[in-house]
């Protein structure tokens, strides 16, 4: 870049998701002749259901070709605020939806309506590195809100209504979450909507890109059931993580009155419309069989208890049993090393991918991510290959 140029502070300030430094590292690994075991990135190693596929080549073959709506096609918002109705008991006026090219958008959108210098904003940590990533890039104090794996990687509300001050402008939740895999039980919800009353300047972004990923029996507590912050929600959704549909780039967002026409005006300005065939394949999604969603689960569930055995098998490695998402968080403090430089030596020495844990967070140190969104046997093969590498 030439001397002369000079970009404005905010992009020093901007960081970005490790996971897919890793997965260039590892498809850079993998081309030198390496056998490479990803369980780094967050992504479905399913295929999109083939209804879905087969809608959006049928709404190209019927010549859906053009612009629509920046909010979205009317007939995938209504879809959206029926499955909402559906799943959560959750009464969402089609209006106040905004389809969007994926999950990030929102953060985006949100973080950009509330972030400026002498404004906080409280996010999760260990959480997904964007949150803190866009809320430096406007100038606000990124605040992170502990995740504690003695608190089973659930938001506490009191410590989170501690950490409010004057100067909050936003706080950003996610359950169930990624990284940790930990879904926030009903009683910490409603303690925390009860205390947001006294901090009514205060918004909320709910990340609930991973709502129907749950097991065990455990709820979901949508932030959407609330009434009494509806008025000032922003919630996050979308198709990538429940119909393995990562890179068709959609994703939804549910916005109060008073924010909404903002979020549209951003859409209008930034990105125009998500393409028009996806959008269709969307309206399968939501209103076609849902037997995929439920086989995906079950594998998933699957996998979940093969890799937490595997891990607590493991020489100075611990497990949590993950409670939703796809995501594995073992503690490795035990085993002499640091976080990052062991998510390294894994990769570059024993051919598995995984992330270390500050990669998410301060409080990411002593842990590493391993998504099991693979299969049975790749992730047995991990399992062994470090069980190899800690043993030495």
């Amino acid at each position: 870049m030439s001397a002369a140029l000079q970009t404005i502070s905010g992009f020093d300030r901007i960081g970005e998701e490790n996971a897919f430094a890793v997965l260039a590292r590892a498809g850079a690994l993998a081309a030198g002749g390496m056998d490479v075991i990803n369980l780094g990135i967050g992504q479905p190693d399913f295929p999109t259901p083939p209804n879905i596929v087969e809608a959006a080549i049928k709404a190209l073959r019927d010549g859906h070709h053009g612009y629509t709506p920046a909010t979205g096609l009317p007939a995938l918002r209504e879809a959206v605020a029926a499955d909402l109705d559906r799943r959560l008991g959750a009464q969402v006026d089609p209006d106040r939806v905004l389809v969007v090219p994926g999950g990030k958008v929102t953060m985006f959108a949100a973080i950009l309506m509330f972030g400026e210098p002498g404004a906080e904003i409280l996010y999760p940590d260990p959480g997904f590195p964007i949150y803190r990533s866009m809320i430096e890039f406007t100038g606000a104090t990124p605040v992170p809100v502990p995740i504690r794996e003695e608190n089973g990687f659930a938001v506490s509300a009191e410590e989170t209504l501690s950490l409010i001050t004057s100067r909050t402008r936003l706080l950003i939740l996610n359950s169930p979450a990624n990284p940790c895999g930990g879904v926030t039980p009903r009683g910490e919800i409603e303690t925390l909507v009860i205390g947001l009353a006294e901090h009514p300047q205060v918004a909320v972004m709910s990340d609930e890109i991973y709502d129907q990923l749950l097991y065990d029996g455990e709820e979901h507590v949508s932030l959407l059931t609330f009434p009494e912050i509806r008025d000032r929600l922003i919630l996050l959704n979308g198709w990538s993580k429940t119909y393995a549909m990562t890179g068709w780039r959609l994703g939804y967002s549910v916005w109060p009155d008073g924010l909404y026409d903002k979020a549209r005006k951003l859409a209008v300005n930034a990105w125009s419309c998500v393409n028009a065939p996806a959008q269709y394949a969307a309206i399968e999604a939501l209103t076609g069989p849902q037997d995929a969603v439920a086989a995906m689960v079950a594998e998933f569930d699957a996998r979940r208890r093969l890799v937490v055995e595997g891990l607590n098998a493991l020489p100075g490695v611990t497990c949590a049993t993950p409670k939703g998402a796809f995501y594995a968080f073992p503690n490795i403090r035990e085993t002499g090393w640091k976080a990052k430089p062991l998510a390294s030596e894994l990769l570059e020495k024993a051919g598995v991918a995984t992330i270390g844990g500050p990669d998410f967070g301060i409080l990411g140190e002593g842990y590493i991510r391993l998504s099991y969104a693979n299969s049975r046997e790749n992730i047995t093969r991990a399992l062994d290959r470090m069980e190899e590498f800690l043993i030495g």
